[in-house]
């Protein structure tokens, strides 16, 4: 099993390598796939139209943003200034939408203006950025360094947090004069536990930092790929240090025409892409919209390093929520410790709020309650009512604006 799990990842990360376009114009789009509707036929037009075209197309006004690191990681990020009904005199206080591993900006929007968190908030009233870490499509780009040198990816979600939310939240400021709120999903809750703990200035920042499946604790899950892979983790990490490989599964074209072909609605192969998506993220069929399956897959990897999967399983080995483990020879020149410190939550005074769901095979209801008590300024605790709500659903789930999106809007209101 140890060495299925091994060959496995290897073999999917060359597979997304090869012929990777890492950027794209309207003009590369496939004439049939153009146009205003949501659907040309039977495959959405979605699954080739990056965060500014998915953005203008539904009838939003969109930004480009800049944002340079203190380390040099020039970061791309994408804001909505306002919603359909236009500008208006009174403040729109910004809100950070960050997305977590392997993915971009992109998924806050993939289901339309009605369902799509980044549209209902726009439309609410708030001025919207659709933030991108450094290694994804979107942030590909340093001072110095290029993706293919082996020190551009020498980063994991540490660093994320620690550069990349810091930068970002402080551009913000600048740029709208207002303090910030803050939702993230997945590993955008870890790179916001690690800034508030580890920078703990910028907790004063912060509104509400809202944290949808939290990932911290990482105790007992359930993934039956992670059960396969976890225990070969390290020797996956020496296969991929040896083949020279530090970037995995970035965006692929070849990836989304794969999807657009083999996953639409009609298809006799669509069973096939339910079941592949219900094996990555859990069963939910009641929530998936099987006829943007296509634009999911195609917009779910994104690309990250190898140093960002690797401190993953790092965590969940210990059950420790601590910094990245270079051995303990290593760990004496950068922490002065033969152990990797563990972040201090003790220091995060910003209110949070967590959310979860008992279909998440990835967090497990041990590691929410545990992260629940270490947070000083808890302000909600709240299970997503479904018992088959999942990793995903947070993002993608058909009804996620009546069991999740409006509660949020309402919270925001308090802060």
């Amino acid at each position: 099993m140890q060495f299925s799990a091994l060959v496995f990842v290897v073999y999917l990360n060359s597979l997304l390598l090869v012929g990777r376009k890492a950027a794209f114009s309207v003009n590369n789009i496939p004439s049939a796939y153009r146009g205003t509707t949501h659907c040309t036929g039977t495959v959405p037009t979605d699954i080739y139209l990056s965060t500014s075209q998915l953005i203008q197309k539904y009838g939003y006004p969109v930004e480009k943003h800049t944002v340079q690191t203190e380390d040099g990681y020039q970061l791309t990020h994408f804001r909505i200034p306002h919603g359909r009904s236009g500008p208006t005199a009174r403040v729109r206080r910004p809100v950070i939408l960050q997305h977590g591993i392997l993915s971009a900006s992109d998924l806050w929007i993939l289901m339309g203006q009605e369902q799509s968190l980044g549209f209902i908030l726009a439309d609410a009233g708030y001025d919207v950025w659709l933030t991108n870490i450094r290694g994804n499509r979107h942030s590909r780009k340093h001072v110095t360094l290029l993706p293919r040198n082996a020190k551009f990816w020498n980063f994991s979600w540490h660093e994320m947090g620690y550069y990349d939310i810091p930068a970002t939240v402080d551009h913000i400021m600048a740029t709208t004069g207002e303090k910030v709120y803050y939702i993230g999903h997945s590993m955008g809750t870890t790179m916001l536990f690690v800034m508030t703990s580890n920078r703990p200035e910028y907790n004063q920042k912060i509104r509400l930092a809202i944290s949808l499946a939290p990932v911290a604790f990482l105790w007992k899950p359930s993934h039956p790929l992670l059960k396969a892979i976890i225990p070969a983790s390290k020797q996956i990490t020496n296969a991929l240090d040896k083949a020279g490989i530090w970037e995995l599964f970035p965006y692929n074209r070849k990836f989304a025409d794969l999807a657009g072909t083999l996953c639409h609605d009609g298809t006799p192969t669509q069973h096939l892409c339910v079941l592949a998506y219900f094996l990555a993220y859990g069963d939910d069929s009641e929530r998936l919209n099987k006829t943007l399956l296509p634009v999911y897959l195609s917009h779910l990897i994104a690309g990250t390093s190898k140093k960002t999967v690797e401190h993953y399983a790092q965590i969940i080995r210990s059950g420790k929520f601590q910094e990245f483990d270079y051995g303990p020879v290593k760990n004496m020149e950068y922490y002065g410790q033969s152990e990797p410190p563990d972040y201090n939550l003790k220091n995060i005074s910003a209110p949070m709020s967590l959310h979860y769901g008992t279909g998440d095979l990835i967090v497990s209801l041990e590691g929410i309650q545990h992260l629940s008590d270490e947070l000083p300024h808890l302000v909600a605790l709240s299970r997503v009512q479904p018992p088959s709500f999942n990793h995903i659903d947070f993002l993608l789930a058909s009804d996620a604006k009546s069991l999740l999106y409006d509660h949020i809007l309402n919270l925001m209101t308090v802060y």
